[in-house]
């Protein structure tokens, strides 16, 4: 009979049920079934995903179109022997392939992460004895004995326990240790309220107990989110939209070289030199220097960003960062401090008391029993309000069980004979054992109405997202100890509120994201009264939430319509985290995440752009993109900005480059039927494109205009494209007319037509850029330095060309006569002043949308 393999029904199914699935008992395996299953199941650990050759990764980097494209261009310039313009091609296409091929490594560093948080060694039962084994050996059906300090190594149930606290705020993101106890729980239960189950990478605060092993390496929550890190990352927003710009290369590439190669071939001209002049085309239109841009861009932008406290680990991050339209983000650690603190001490009319406070700040204080986070917010409380226990003598402790769901204290107070008993704990349980509340005239019989009066309050401040307990008192005669049975007839005193706080620029964060464009959507495993209360303290609509329940019963498509319209998403799962991302996504959103724990690595792993901060734990940091260094997460404005300044940069050289070179190819092909020899020379067309191109290189140090800033930037290749063909059209229509002045007017012969149009096709480019690189007047809005002058140098370079001998006579040119430089200038002047008024034009018109 085959072992069952471990599912849902391992926190649903009684105990005997589930240990006779795993044939496994109170004594544990034998070392003898240990063995076999160790054989069946493999190893406890997190597995990586096989890791691909490095040849074939290396070969994957060429699956982009444009560096396709531009290998087609180093193969042009070998065949035509332009030595430097291949070797700058192919260093362009070697350099950029290998830093992607360097990154593909990330998702393993991840996995390293997430195995490095397990456990070396733990105890088990085997044979009936307890022994200590490796971590890796541990098998489904194991029982192993946790205590205080253990890292949970697999995924079990609960057998037996006591005072058992876990912490596993990384994997569901509550923000303290919750109870894990024997029992049944629902099918149905999101992970959180899996009160029965420990989980592989939680931690032990306090307590022992016994698990049967359900799940170990791969198979364990934990391992489903180590397989997602370590699959392929999706394709992000920046890299889309690339795919995309590369396929309308191609196919406006694949029109001109066969428009072109037929009219030739139709011409009777050599077959090779029409071939070779077609491809140059091509070739031509490509913008070559876009990985170089791009590389320039992007290293500038994560230089400034790590002087602002922000790393950049994947550099196409921060074009996705300027992107972004949506903002998701876990609630704690992220939003809020994540860590308890006292939020108020009340007495039971709901007023502050400082009695209470004190009252519980003992009770904190003399604690011995199990540490959490409540006792430190209270030791912390007294601490500031200054109390001390000068006075106080401990007589006996009554340690907190789940049971009882309390703790108490008894005390001496200084010269009186008596002693005083502070019990503090859950609302219902500390309420069960009190007969009488105290008033202002001193304690009073607990009537009906008292206890729907406390209740009132109890359920408000719940509904506010606090974390509510109780407190009571009771004086006694001297007695020489104190058990249970002694809490009874006690006095209600009030109740101890806490709170997760928010950030103190969490707001201000979120508000400035908002002004920038950019909605901020809470994505929590915490529960909805919580995460709610957080949500408006920060500036969200608290009233636009789903919850981890009504997410799963959702179809796809129901939470594609739903998840853009919802603030809050509550009680999630981390799978969850993860289809909400990609829900939004799926909506056409470029979505951000900020988050720090482990259950959030997957959902930082689909997103566009995964932002972390330095206190996160290594799994969190290694899956993300960007990383905070410092809590001060207004940063991210920065960042935000930073990409956008970058997107806009790229674009611009997008954008300018394929206008200008598809005007220029257009214009060829057109006249190419009509001339008795070719408009340009292969080899002219490359050194065009090449010297057009150098001063794009400072664009990565060009000025944005400050509405680029204002709004994400998104790709839109219908805009990219109507852009390209209007300009593209108006830099035609200057090259028909220098075609007919150079024909019918200058009577220019072969060598100085090309030479001519060589001139003017370059200038009209470089000239173009001081243009179009802004949407406002090319007066209004000034040019980076750098820019300008690399720009005023290449266009000195142009007019000198034809008098630079080698050079001159290597690419076929010839020294020009004055009344063609005074043409040339003419038709510069008249390009620049007409392309102005078109882009008035185009940009009042507004963009395309995309798709269209």
């Amino acid at each position: 009979m085959a072992l069952a393999a471990p599912d849902a029904t391992s926190w649903s199914a009684a105990v005997d049920e589930l240990a006779a699935r795993f044939r496994s008992g109170p004594d544990g395996l034998t070392s003898q079934a240990a063995a076999e299953r160790l054989s069946t199941f493999g190893p406890n650990s997190v597995e990586e995903v096989a890791q691909r050759g490095a040849l074939r990764l290396f070969a994957r980097q060429f699956e982009n179109p444009i560096v396709l494209i531009l290998l087609v261009a180093a193969t042009i310039s070998l065949v035509l022997r332009q030595w430097i313009d291949a070797g700058i091609v192919l260093a362009i296409v070697m350099g950029s392939a290998m830093l992607s091929f360097l990154q593909e490594y990330r998702a393993s560093t991840a996995v390293d992460a997430l195995k490095g948080r397990l456990a070396l060694t733990t105890r088990v039962l085997r044979n009936g004895a307890e022994q200590v084994v490796p971590v890796h050996d541990i098998v489904p059906g194991d029982v192993i004995l946790l205590s205080a300090g253990n890292l949970v190594p697999a995924d079990g149930r609960v057998l037996a326990a006591q005072d058992f606290l876990v912490s596993e705020a990384s994997i569901t993101g509550e923000s303290y240790p919750v109870e894990k106890r024997p029992g049944l729980v629902p099918a149905d239960a999101p992970l959180g309220d899996r009160t029965n189950m420990v989980w592989l990478g939680a931690s032990v605060r306090s307590g022992t107990a016994q698990v049967l092993v359900t799940a170990t390496g791969r198979q364990t929550a934990f391992g489903a989110i180590a397989a997602r890190i370590a699959a392929r990352a999706p394709e992000t927003e920046f890299a889309r939209g690339v795919r995309q710009f590369g396929y309308l290369l191609i196919r406006v590439m694949v029109l001109v070289v066969l428009f072109v190669l037929s009219a030739n071939l139709m011409l009777d001209r050599p077959v090779i030199d029409s071939l070779m002049f077609a491809a140059a085309l091509a070739v031509g239109l490509s913008p070559e220097l876009l990985p170089a841009i791009v590389s320039v861009t992007l290293s500038a932008g994560a230089r400034r960003m790590a002087a602002d406290g922000v790393i950049v680990r994947r550099l196409d991050a921060i074009e996705n960062l300027g992107s972004m339209t949506v903002l998701c983000t876990d609630k704690t650690g992220t939003l809020t401090e994540g860590r308890l603190v006292l939020h108020a001490a009340l007495d039971p009319a709901g007023q502050a008391s400082e009695e209470v406070a004190r009252l519980a700040w003992l009770n904190a204080s003399f604690e011995t029993g199990i540490e959490n986070p409540l006792d430190a917010a209270l030791v912390a409380a007294g601490d500031v309000a200054g109390f001390g226990t000068a006075g106080y003598a401990k007589i006996d402790e009554i340690p907190y069980d789940f049971e009882r769901r309390r703790l108490t204290i008894v005390l001496a107070e200084g010269a009186d004979d008596g002693h005083l008993m502070v019990t503090k704990g859950a609302f219902a349980e500390v309420l069960d054992i009190c007969t009488s509340v105290a008033t202002d005239a001193g304690a009073v019989p607990l009537d009906d109405a008292d206890r729907t009066a406390l209740e009132a309050i109890f359920r408000a401040r719940s509904a506010e997202g606090l974390r509510v307990l109780a407190l009571a008192t009771r004086r006694f005669a001297p007695q020489a100890d104190y058990d249970r049975d002694d809490e009874a007839v006690m006095t209600f005193g009030g109740f101890l509120v806490f709170r997760d706080p928010p950030k103190a620029d969490a707001a201000q964060t979120i508000a400035t994201l908002r002004a920038l464009g950019i909605a901020v959507k809470v994505i929590s495993g915490d529960n909805r009264h919580v995460t709610a209360h957080v949500a408006r303290s920060v500036g969200l609509d608290a009233d636009a939430m789903l919850t981890g329940e009504e997410t799963a019963a959702m179809r796809d498509e129901a939470l594609w319509h739903l998840a853009p319209r919802t603030d809050l998403f509550v009680e999630i799962d981390p799978q969850q985290k993860e289809r909400i991302v990609r829900a939004l996504q799926r909506t056409g959103e470029a979505v951000g995440y900020l988050g720090d724990g482990i259950n959030d690595a997957p959902a930082l792993h689909a997103a566009d752009v995964g932002i972390s901060v330095a206190e996160a734990v290594d799994v969190a940091r290694e899956s993300a993109d960007i990383v905070l260094t410092r809590r001060d997460l207004q940063v991210l404005r920065a960042g935000v900005e930073d990409g956008r300044r970058t997107f806009a940069n790229t674009l611009k050289y997008i954008s300018i480059t394929t206008s200008a070179n598809f005007g220029n190819m257009v214009s060829m092909a057109i006249v190419t039927p009509f001339l008795p020899f070719l408009p340009l020379l292969p080899k002219q067309i490359l050194l065009n494109n090449f010297l057009s191109d150098l001063p794009s290189l400072a664009i990565a140090s060009d000025r944005v205009d400050p509405e680029n800033l204002a709004t994400p930037q998104r790709w839109n290749v219908a805009e990219v494209r109507r852009f390209m063909v209007v300009f593209g059209l108006v830099s035609s229509a200057f090259d028909l007319l220098t075609f007919g002045l150079l024909l019918w007017v200058l009577q220019a012969g072969e060598a100085l037509f090309q030479t001519s149009w060589f001139i003017i096709s370059l200038m009209t480019e470089l000239a173009v850029v001081l243009v179009l690189r802004t949407r406002r007047s090319a007066i209004r809005s000034r040019p980076g330095a750098i820019l300008l002058w690399s720009t005023v140098v290449v266009l000195g370079l142009t007019f000198a060309i034809p008098w630079l001998g080698p050079l001159t006579t290597a690419f076929g040119f010839v020294t020009l006569p004055l009344d063609t430089l005074a043409a040339i200038v003419a038709i510069l002047v008249g390009y620049i002043g007409a392309t102005e008024l078109v882009k008035a034009w185009f940009f009042r018109a507004g963009p395309v949308e995309p798709g269209s």
